[in-house]
């Protein structure tokens, strides 16, 4: 019996169309899965970035508030004496303060205490620092931003009664000499962050 003539070898179009479909799918999902992965990567990147400057923003302030010392400093003017410690809500500033430990790895001639000074500004919380302690008005003062998106700030102050102060010096102890060098025995700090909420930290001051 004869057979009929035989098929030629290869693919129907069919076959071809099925195949391209199939391989558009998977593309489609590979490309999916890949830019969810450079998503999730730059989205945590960012995340680590920010927690890392609320991380360090917090180590400042508590450091400058562990190495308070009591030393207060003449004003700009050189007319009045300001205490070591000073938070007064009628100024624009959150609190200023003597604090030690400034290091001073240059060598310069210098002393190793600083005065430095908190305000929140736009949302941004700002440290500056003078480069030396009785300042004149021709000192000007080290300006560093650490952290944006500040909602609000709090600071309160332990007497030595163990009594909560929104400011410092106590209002009883403000008018006394001795008030110049008083510090609180501890700070509890309220930052109060658009993306992170809230954070509460409390130091220990020495002395």
């Amino acid at each position: 019996m004869s057979r009929g003539p035989a098929r030629a070898a290869g693919f129907t179009l069919i076959e071809v169309l099925v195949s391209v479909f199939l391989l558009s799918v998977l593309s489609a999902f590979a490309y999916q899965t890949l830019d969810y992965v450079r998503k999730s990567r730059e989205s945590t990147s960012v995340a680590y970035q920010r927690l890392r400057e609320v991380e360090l923003a917090v180590h400042t302030l508590v450091t400058d508030f562990e190495q308070a010392e009591p030393r207060p400093v003449r004003d700009v003017l050189g007319t009045s004496v300001v205490p070591a410690v000073l938070a007064d809500p009628r100024t624009t500033n959150l609190v200023s303060l003597t604090r030690g430990g400034w290091p001073n790895s240059a060598g310069l001639p210098r002393g190793t205490l600083q005065r430095v000074t908190y305000r929140l500004e736009n949302g941004t919380l700002v440290r500056e620092h003078l480069t030396v302690l009785d300042a004149t008005l021709a000192n000007a003062p080290v300006r560093r931003e650490l952290l944006k998106d500040v909602v609000s700030i709090g600071l309160r102050y332990m007497d030595t009664s163990r009594s909560w102060q929104d400011t410092w010096p106590p209002a009883l102890a403000a008018a006394t000499t001795a008030s110049l060098t008083l510090r609180p025995m501890a700070v509890e700090i309220v930052l109060e962050l658009r993306d992170l909420g809230r954070i509460v930290r409390l130091v220990e001051v020495p002395g």
